[in-house]
C-alpha cells in the first residue's frame, strides 16, 4: 500500500470550500479520505453522507466532540446532548472516530474540568459503543490550555484511554500538539492498540498566530516522518489527516492545493 492511500484531507484546510468542492476535488485528486467537520454539515448527515459515498470517498474522522466544561449543571448536560448527537451523526457518515476536544476550563477549576472531562467521556461512551464509533481523545497543545483544551498532553489523552478501558476509547496523536513533548515516543508506545487518528501539519518559526499559524508539511520544524513512524510502529496503519489552518492555505481556490499537499505528504510525512 502506497503512504498516498492513507491520505485524509482535512475539511480545515480549505476552510473555504464547501463540503460539495471537498468532495469533487478529493475524487478528482484521486485522495480516497476526507475528514469531516460538524458545522460543514448542512445540518443534514445522511444527505453529506450519500454525497461522500458517491464520489467513492470515506470519512476518517468526524471533527468535533467533547467540549465537556461548563459553569452549571444544566449547561453540561446540555454538552452531553451534543455529544451524543455527534455520535449519531458519525455514524450516519460511516465515521470510524469521532474526535474529541475536550475543551478549555469555561467556569470550573482545572481540577474540576478534567473531572468534568472523564465524567462526560464515561456519560457518552455507550452510546459510541452501540454506535461502533470510538471516542478519538485529542490532547491540543499546552498553549490551548485557557480557550479550546484542558487535555494538553498524550500522557492525559492515554489516562483518559485507560481510565474509561473500552475498545471506543483512543486516542488522536496530532503531530503539532505533541512533537514538543519529550515524552512523546514513550506516549506513543504506550498508546499501542489505542490509537484512533494521526494528523499532521508543521510548526513554523516565528509562529505568526495560536490558531491560524499552522503550516504546510515541511515548512516547518516538527520531525513529521520520525513520528509518522513511531505511530506506525505501535500498531496504527488507518488514515493520516492533513488538517492546516491557515489564513493563506485557505485562499487556495483549487486542486493545486491538493497536488502539494500530496508532493508534501510523500516528501515530509
Amino acid at each position: 500500500m502506497s503512504l498516498l492511500d492513507r491520505l485524509s484531507f482535512n475539511q480545515m484546510t480549505a476552510d473555504p470550500w464547501s463540503l460539495e468542492e471537498v468532495v469533487r476535488n478529493c475524487a478528482k485528486s484521486r485522495i480516497p479520505y476526507i475528514a469531516a467537520w460538524r458545522h460543514k454539515l448542512g445540518g443534514d448527515a445522511a444527505n453529506a453522507s450519500a454525497l461522500i459515498r458517491g464520489e467513492g470517498l470515506r470519512v476518517s474522522s468526524l471533527c468535533r466532540g467533547g467540549w465537556f466544561s461548563a459553569p452549571t449543571a444544566e449547561e453540561r448536560r446540555e454538552r452531553i446532548a451534543d455529544n451524543r448527537r455527534a455520535i449519531e451523526e458519525a455514524a450516519l457518515l460511516d465515521a470510524p472516530v469521532l474526535v474529541i476536544v475536550s475543551g478549555p476550563a469555561n467556569g470550573q477549576t482545572l481540577d474540576d474540568a478534567r473531572a468534568t472531562v472523564l465524567d462526560g467521556l464515561a456519560e457518552v461512551l455507550p452510546d459510541a459503543e452501540k454506535a461502533g464509533v470510538v471516542l478519538g481523545i485529542e490532547p491540543l497543545h499546552p498553549m490551548y490550555a485557557a480557550e479550546r483544551s484542558v487535555v494538553v498532553t498524550l500522557k492525559q489523552a492515554n489516562d483518559l484511554a485507560q481510565q474509561l478501558s473500552s475498545p471506543s476509547a483512543q486516542v488522536i496523536i496530532d503531530a503539532f500538539h505533541v512533537w514538543w513533548d519529550p515524552d512523546v515516543m514513550h506516549e506513543i508506545e504506550r498508546a499501542r492498540g489505542k490509537i484512533a487518528g494521526f494528523h499532521v501539519s508543521d510548526w513554523p518559526v516565528p509562529l505568526p498566530g495560536i490558531l491560524m499559524g499552522r503550516a504546510m508539511m515541511g515548512d516547518g520544524v516538527i520531525e513529521l516522518r520520525k513520528l509518522r513512524q513511531a505511530v506506525d510502529a505501535a500498531g496504527y496503519d488507518g488514515p493520516i489527516e492533513v488538517e492546516i489552518f491557515n489564513d493563506a492555505v485557505w485562499q487556495s481556490r483549487d486542486d493545486g492545493l491538493l497536488a502539494l499537499i500530496q508532493q508534501r505528504f510523500i516528501e515530509y510525512v
